[in-house]
């Protein structure tokens, strides 16, 4: 993968979380790690089918990995 790809593909997505309240994004009014990697899966993956997991952490020692439905 060209991550020069991914992170274009990422710039609206981190546009739209960075340093903004997650309940007010449509689709976060629940903001748990869990929901917040669905919400992200649901946003990159028709531009990358291939992807397997979204792995998001919260501190160095919990996080998320979501592979999808």
């Amino acid at each position: 993968m060209d991550f020069a790809d991914l992170k274009k593909a990422f710039a609206p997505i981190l546009e739209a979380l960075d340093h903004r309240t997650l309940n007010d994004i449509p689709g976060l009014e629940n903001p748990t790690a869990e929901h917040i990697a669905i919400w992200i899966w649901d946003k990159l993956i028709d531009d990358f089918p291939s992807m397997t997991r979204i792995e998001l952490s919260e501190t160095p020692s919990s996080g998320v990995v979501y592979r999808g439905k």
